[in-house]
């Protein structure tokens, strides 16, 4: 694997360099933190399970897939009756494990923030869409099953708008609402245990604020809830994906720098767009500043600071770049045509790409790209894009990029079998 710019041992974790280092590890294991306080892994999400004198509170459920394992898991360790579960958000490897639950008898009271029924219905009007840019981001060339029957989906009986306190046998569990990576997401604050399940709000990465095939992400909103976190002092934080964090004071120090680097991105976004500057102008002046980027829990591994960037000029301005012949573009397939007239041939633009790869990498994916585009049934067009996104994607350490760059290497691939095809015929 690939290794990032800090890969140093922490007091709670062995850090790794790659995010399938630290987050996709196959595993299924619970582990105990607390009296009566279980961390549940399975594949690369996490859940929490808290025994109380009424019965299980769940926060989070895991995936569909994961969810036999998870109930398994945690029936080992206890047999109290399943009460309350409790939804971070609405995503699919957070949601959508409580079939066995159910099938097993129980007749849990589940509770979410108000918008993730907001989110499961557009996720019923969306499903090939979002199968599609989960394939593209992960790297999963068949597509990803997604739901969109309402029977696939376990729909909160109890919602809320802001704030919720939960009595559970004498004990209080307090849930706070935030924006970050959704709107729809929550935090739960177990006082009398000192403990936190921050959900997808603490991740031990550069926060997922950008992604750029998704909807809107909130990195302001996101920095406040970490700060909200890091005030409550908890000695153990429990978070939706990586490893438990240990220490009322290393808990705090991580919120609070991550939360900073949120608002380094989000204040020089906005200094660009009132300076009037156009959006690659932005996008090539952010930078998090020194003293938080040497933090590993900041690494961009799955987001970048220009995604984040780029989601907050979509949040704030409109959707044109800046560059007037963009507004109404000609198709770009037509455009790469014109390029490879203009060039002199696909030779010489091939030959340009590749003498490129490793000294303008972005320049030779322009090209590559181009010449794909403008000569589908040339298969050395093909094959120069195949080896210029492939080395794009080994150089690069964000995830979401990665997994665009390797959609070009497929998409090329995909064109070189229509091409064989073609010639068989």
């Amino acid at each position: 694997m690939r290794e990032g710019p800090h890969s140093t041992d922490d007091i709670n974790e062995e850090v790794g360099g790659d995010l399938f280092d630290r987050y996709f590890t196959g595993e299924h294991t619970i582990t105990q933190v607390a009296d009566r306080t279980w961390f549940v892994t399975a594949d690369y999400v996490n859940l929490t399970a808290y025994e109380t004198d009424v019965g299980l509170l769940l926060v989070d459920t895991g995936t569909a897939e994961s969810g036999e394992t998870v109930h398994e898991l945690i029936r080992k360790q206890t047999d109290a009756p399943l009460h309350t579960v409790v939804f971070t958000h609405g995503h699919l490897d957070h949601a959508f494990g409580l079939k066995p639950w159910l099938e097993a008898g129980e007749k849990p009271r589940v509770i979410a923030h108000e918008n993730v029924v907001r989110r499961f219905r557009t996720y019923q009007r969306t499903a090939p869409l979002n199968s599609h840019i989960n394939s593209v981001q992960f790297g999963i060339a068949e597509g990803i099953s997604w739901p969109r029957r309402s029977e696939e989906f376990t729909w909160p009986d109890t919602l809320y708008q802001d704030r919720l306190t939960l009595d559970l046998g004498g004990e209080r569990f307090e849930l706070y609402h935030a924006k970050g990576e959704t709107d729809d997401a929550t935090w739960v604050w177990a006082a009398g245990r000192n403990i936190v399940s921050s959900g997808d709000l603490m991740l031990g990465i550069l926060p997922n604020c950008g992604n750029p095939q998704k909807v809107q992400r909130y990195p302001e909103e996101w920095a406040d809830a970490l700060e909200a976190i890091a005030s409550v002092g908890a000695d153990v934080l429990l978070p939706g994906h990586g490893k438990v964090i240990k220490g009322a004071d290393v808990i705090r120090e991580r919120c609070q720098v991550t939360a900073a680097a949120l608002r380094a991105i989000v204040e020089q976004t906005l200094a660009g767009l009132n300076e009037g500057k156009i959006h690659e102008e932005i996008l090539a002046s952010i930078e998090i500043p020194e003293e938080l980027a040497k933090h590993w829990y900041v690494d961009a591994l799955y987001d970048r600071p220009e995604f984040i960037a780029r989601n907050l000029i979509r949040k704030y301005g409109g959707w044109w770049n800046g560059y007037s012949a963009e507004l109404m573009p000609a198709p770009m397939p037509q455009r790469a045509r014109e390029i490879i007239e203009l060039a002199g041939g696909v030779e010489r633009l091939i030959a340009r790409a590749k003498e490129l790869k490793d000294s303008d990498p972005a320049m030779a994916c322009h090209l590559a790209e181009w010449v794909a585009l403008g000569a589908p049934e040339s298969r050395e067009a093909q094959e120069c894009a195949i080896e210029v996104f492939e080395a794009r994607a080994e150089d690069e350490i964000a995830l979401m990029a990665r997994g665009i760059y390797n959609h070009a290497v497929r998409r090329s691939e995909e064109a070189i079998e229509r091409i064989e095809e073609t010639q068989g015929s």
